[in-house]
Parts: structure tokens; sequence; C-alpha cells
């Protein structure tokens, strides 16, 4: 046996480049994700989708598909089990998307009408092609547009203070621009999979999602099940982005298995994705600023549309964004809402403040223009000392350093302010500026750690690491806490039945589940130091958190950023080539630099595709998508992404017990908008409206003169 004190002390493992845990694993294909692991006797499920945009299924006729080669079953609103939508779960009330087959109701292009489940995938798919399904069409409603009717304002969307309206009216300089971003969507590697099955009594599912506690306690709600009955597993997840909480491809898998007592698996489509995983709502947003002449804000005014579904609401909360960016006499913000018949949108990477920042930090740069200020002197004179809205205080706020050190390495200094003078044979070069900012929150997590017989330790949390490298991070968080090499220690994530904890998302997980590891590991030590033999079950510690985060201070709590872009505008076709980006955080701890950078780097990279890309159409006859695929939803390739440097600056939290803070999104805020800031220092032409697109550039005029 081994000695609870027969540990050496080994110490800076948080902070030191460590590649991941699973890496090998992923790259040689020993790591199964969700659609990948094989159970006996399993069954595959395909969906059937609405055809139409609004109305009601008048008949399925399922007996020419039932005989079929392989299918097993056709389950539809007439034969399909029931489920209790009447709940609270952790995210509020759950989309009535949910309740997939309990009504003919059919409120958007896609909706689940059938699924078809066989004996192989290519059956099922086969027959789901196959099976006739009749309606009753009802006229449509699918076009967004700023201030259209049914426009309301959702309960504790908008914060004010001060005079918005005098201090516009005594403002020596006024901005008031419109600005609009399209639908996007997530288009993560790995599409929407999940398997389940009964086993000994209890529901098992094997699924790819961002927390599996939540997913598993909303399927006991909506099968009135025991929560205890119910366990959910995501060992591996290929990137979820905010999509891959509960959908309806699970709720299908378990009303199969409930009915055919068999495993059953269902896997979505690349084009099935598109209605029915969420995605980025469209915005209209207006800003209004007013100055005085030497640029200190007066009045801050920023109104946010977005449309939401007629079953259920979603607020793309882009005008929170400013609510913590700057000082101003008078503040308001208004997130607004218009239900039309389309899919919910959902949480997508740096949900509100990477449609909100664009808007925002562009109109502070035409503020800068219009008062002949460069735009991070403007953001400095604008700097609060304290929250603009709430008047907490920061808990730490080192934006100003972000932009002092970017500046620095971007070469700033030297830029020639005037807008449309720089140019290389048929190339305009301009260069562009933007903050970023996302809250840096925590919830309430549990963990175990345990004190092996072999003297390695086994930490189980259940954390998902949806390829930011969790694993990893919360293996080398826990072996500094135990004083131990990396190498010691084992960590067990993504399994319900480890206990609550926090999902991916928010940018909230790393902080919560370290939180919660350490407080384990703190009880471990304690038990260990009494001495003694570690019995071969080993020696376990929990902890909770629960108690400790309700106690932490309330204070404003953010990770900051600047973003730096220089761009290339073809005057004779008028592209966009990015060809360089920094971005400089101040992000708390960093636990692992090697996949932090790459985290704020893919965040960049996905602000580039925002910026020039990514746009996804409906057509108004159909309600339809247009090219719902990889193909005609366009986003940034390898040859559309330049050298992109991304670096911190040291961001302590004095009262934070572990000082990190999240990176998951803060790298997507603000790119956007120093890209299209560059655009206009390039062209002198402002593009409002994402993405820009070469016809919006020769539209606009920018370059076509220059064109001669």
């Amino acid at each position: 046996m081994t000695t609870a004190t027969g540990t050496t002390a080994v110490t800076g493992a948080v902070g030191t480049a460590h590649t991941r845990l699973e890496g090998l694993a992923k790259v040689t294909g020993a790591a199964r994700y969700a659609a990948e692991i094989p159970f006996a006797e399993l069954a595959h499920g395909w969906l059937v989708l609405s055809t139409i945009a609004r109305g009601r299924v008048r008949s399925v006729e399922t007996d020419p598909v039932l005989a079929m080669p392989g299918v097993l079953a056709v389950l539809h609103h007439g034969n399909a089990p029931r489920v209790d939508l009447d709940y609270v779960g952790l995210l509020g009330r759950p989309d009535p998307t949910l309740g997939v087959f309990q009504q003919d109701r059919v409120p958007h292009v896609g909706w689940p009408v059938a699924l078809i489940v066989a004996e192989t995938s290519e059956q099922a798919r086969e027959a789901a092609e196959a099976l006739v399904v009749r309606y009753d069409e009802e006229p449509h409603d699918v076009a967004f547009s700023a201030g259209r009717p049914g426009t309301y304002t959702p309960e504790n969307s908008a914060a004010e203070k001060g005079d918005v309206e005098a201090e516009l009216t005594a403002s020596a300089v006024v901005v008031d621009a419109e600005y609009s971003t399209p639908e996007e969507h997530h288009a993560m590697l790995e599409p929407h999979a999940a398997t389940a099955r009964w086993e000994g009594g209890r529901l098992d599912v094997v699924d790819s999602n961002q927390g599996t506690m939540w997913v598993a306690a909303e399927l006991a709600n909506l099968f009135s099940l025991d929560p205890a009955s119910v366990r959910v597993r995501s060992e591996h997840v290929g990137g979820g982005f905010g999509s891959k909480g509960l959908r309806v491809h699970q709720v299908c898998a378990v009303m199969a298995t409930t009915v055919l007592h068999r495993p059953v698996r269902v896997v979505l489509t690349r084009r099935q994705m598109f209605s029915l995983t969420g995605y980025r709502s469209p915005t209209a947003q207006r800003l209004r600023l007013g100055a005085d002449a030497d640029g200190r804000l007066r009045a801050f005014d920023h109104q946010a549309q977005n449309m939401t579904s007629t079953v259920h609401e979603f607020v793309e909360a882009s005008a929170n964004v400013g609510r913590v960016m700057y000082e101003a006499d008078a503040h308001h913000s208004v997130n607004r809402v218009v239900p039309l018949d389309v899919p919910t949108p959902t949480f997508m990477r740096a949900p509100g403040e990477a449609p909100g920042s664009f808007a925002m930090e562009c109109a502070l740069d035409e503020l800068a223009e219009k008062c002949d200020l460069d735009p991070i002197a403007l953001r400095a004179r604008n700097e609060p000392d304290a929250g603009p809205l709430s008047g907490l205080p920061f808990s730490s706020r080192n934006l100003l350093t972000c932009f002092e050190e970017g500046a620095r390495r971007f070469g700033w200094a030297d830029r020639d302010p005037r807008a449309g003078v720089r140019r290389e044979g048929r190339w305009l070069i301009g260069t562009g500026t933007a903050a970023a900012a996302f809250p840096a929150g925590v919830m309430p997590s549990t963990a175990a750690v345990t004190a092996e017989a072999d003297g390695t330790f086994t930490v189980r949390i259940n954390a998902a690491d949806i390829g930011t490298g969790a694993r990893t991070a919360l293996t080398q968080i826990a072996a500094d806490a135990l004083e131990v090499e990396p190498g010691r220690v084992r960590t067990r994530i993504a399994d319900s039945d480890f206990g609550q904890a926090m999902i991916a998302g928010g940018s909230m997980g790393t902080r919560s589940w370290a939180w919660a590891v350490t407080a384990a590991v703190a009880e471990l030590r304690e038990q260990l130091a009494l001495g003694g033999d570690i019995p071969p079950e080993g020696i376990t510690a929990r902890s909770d958190t629960s108690e400790a985060v309700g106690a932490l201070s309330k204070k404003e709590r953010h990770s900051f950023g600047a973003q730096f872009a220089e761009v290339a505008v073809d005057v004779t076709t008028g592209e966009v080539r990015v060809r360089r980006m920094l971005g400089i955080f101040a992000a708390g701890r960093i636990v692992n630099p090697l996949t932090a950078r790459s985290q704020l780097i893919g965040g960049m990279t996905w602000g580039l595709s925002m910026a020039l890309h990514e746009e996804a159409i409906r057509d108004q006859a159909s309600g339809a998508h247009v090219g719902a695929d990889l193909a005609g939803y366009h986003f940034a390739a390898n040859a559309d992404v330049p050298l992109i440097e991304a670096d911190w600056v040291d961001d302590p939290d004095k009262d934070d017990p572990v000082g990190f803070k999240g990176i998951g999104e803060i790298g997507i805020v603000g790119a956007a908008a120093a890209i299209a800031n560059a655009v206009w220092h390039a062209t002198g032409v402002r593009h409002r409206a994402l993405p820009i697109r070469p016809d919006r550039v020769l539209m606009a005029g920018g370059g076509v003169t220059d064109a001669g």
C-alpha cells in the first residue's frame, strides 16, 4: 500500500503549456465520438422534417414505409410517447420544440414530423425519403427587418440612467447609425448525435453535449423519470459553440428505445442541423452616441432587435455589451424581439456580445472620426472607474493595458489616420481596432478527488470538453493543488453520475470546475495529513461550491481585450482580404498557454468569418434556407485566414479563489468591428451591414473611383 504522505511536492503546472491529454487518441481515431460507439442490436433513427413553414399535418402515410426492408417503426404525432413540458429547467421553460410529435402543428420549415427507425442508417434514410406526409398549409412570415410590426420588448430587457434625449441635444457631436448582422450558424465539425438505451432499469444516453447533467435533468423532466434513473455520458465532443444542449434528436432516441426496447441512435445531417439545433438570430441595431467636442460621452443609446420563433422566446442580447464598457452621463439600452415562422435561435459563441460589439465598436470608430480623435484615445477618454450602470467596482479591468500593449506590437503609432490614402497597386490598405468584453461568471459545481492506493489521483467532475482542452486544464489545476506531477492525475469528465457541475457555456466552465476541484483537493489533503495507509478503494474527498459561490462579493467581473486588424481591399473586385490580426486580452490567470492561445485565435478567426463571409439566407416564398449546407453557407477557409496573433496581459483578481476568467468567447468579440473599421480606413466608406461582401463594397463605392 501507498502511505498518505508519500508524495513529492511539484508545482507550476498551471501556466505551463501542455498538449491535450486526449490528443493522441483523437488524431489516431482511438477517441470515439457519440455516433461511433458500438452497441449490440443497435437500431437507427432518421428524422423526417416538414416541407412547409406553417400549417398542420393532415396525414402521415406509414403503411408503405413499414413494409420497406429493415424498417422497425415510424413515430409521429399520432403514436409517439407523450412528454411533459410543464417544468422549469436550468435555462427556464423548455422550448416547445422538445415536445416532438406531440401535436400536428407545424411552426416552421424543418419541424420534425416523423422518425423512421430501421436496422441500418441507410434503410432508415431511404424510408424517410419515401414517407408521404400531407399538410394543410397556411400563410407564413419569415421577413425580418428593423422596427417591423409585431416587435416587442421582453421583460427585463432594458436598462437606463439619466436623460438620453437631453444629453443628445446638448452634445456637440452626435453619431446616429443603424447596423445589421445576418443569421449565422454554429457549423461545428461534429454533427449532433445521441444513442439511447434502457439498461438495468436506467435510461442510458451516450451523447455529444455541453453538459451531461443538464441533458439528464431535462430528459428526466420530459419523460417524468426519477433523475437518478437517467445517465448521460459525453466523453468527446467535436465542438458545440452553444448549440449542444437538449435537442430533438435526444428526445427522439429516448422515445424510440422506449418503444422498441433496444438501443436507438439518431444522428442529424448537416442540413437538418440548420433547422433543429439553433442559430444566431439576425439583428438590427441602432446606436446613438452624443459627445462633447473632446470626445467625452454624454449619451449612450443602444437599441437592438432580433427575431425569435412563434413557439419560444429567445433574446439575442446585443444591447447589453455597452452596459460595462464606457462611461456616459446618460445610458440607455434595450433588446427587442419579433416572433416569426422560423426555428428558435439559441446561444452562439459570445451570444449578444458578438453582434453587439460589431455595432457598438463601429459606432465608437465613427465618433472618433467626427471628433478627430485617435480611436484608442477616444476609448481611454471614456474609461469608467466602476460599472457605468451598476456602479459596482470592477474585479479587475485592464482594457487600456490591452490597448497599450496591442498598439505597441501592432505598430499603431505609425498609422496615418486619414482614410483611403494608403495604396499598394490595386489594393487599398487600412487598419482598425475595437474593444472586447465578456462576463466572467461562475456557477456552483461539485467534484470528487480520490487518492488511489498506487500513488495516483483520480478527479471526477461533470465537466465537458467541447474542444477547449478542459480535461487537460483540470488535470493541471488538480496537479498544482495536490503538488504532484500532472502525470499522476487522471481526470474523468462528462458523466452525469459524477453529480452537478456547470455546463461548458458562458465562458464559465473552467472557472467553475477549477473552484470545485481545488476545494475537493483541499479537503483531501486534510484527510491525507492524518497519515496512515491508503486502502485499496482509495480515499475520496468531495466538494460543493454552492455556498462559496453565493458568498462571492458583488463586482463587475469581465474579461477584456483589444482587437487589431489590417485589411487590403481590391479596388477592381471589391474583395476584402485580412492581412493580419492581433488580439491582446486580460482574462485572469491563464491555465494552459497552448490551448488558451488556440481558443483565442479560434475566436478571432470566427470574427473574421463573421465580418466577411457568414450569412444564412431564407427564401421568403418557402420560408426555408437557401443552401443549408457547408457549400451554401460560407465561412472562412484556410486561404482566408492570415497571420493571427493572440496574447494576454497580467490580470490578477485578488479576491477570486482561483483567479481564472473565461477565454472561450472573448476572442470573437470586437473582431468583426476591428475588420469593418479597417475597411473604412482603407476605402473611406463605412459598412454597417455584415458580411462585407465584394458586391457590397462595390455598390457602396469603396474603391470604384480609385479603380478609374
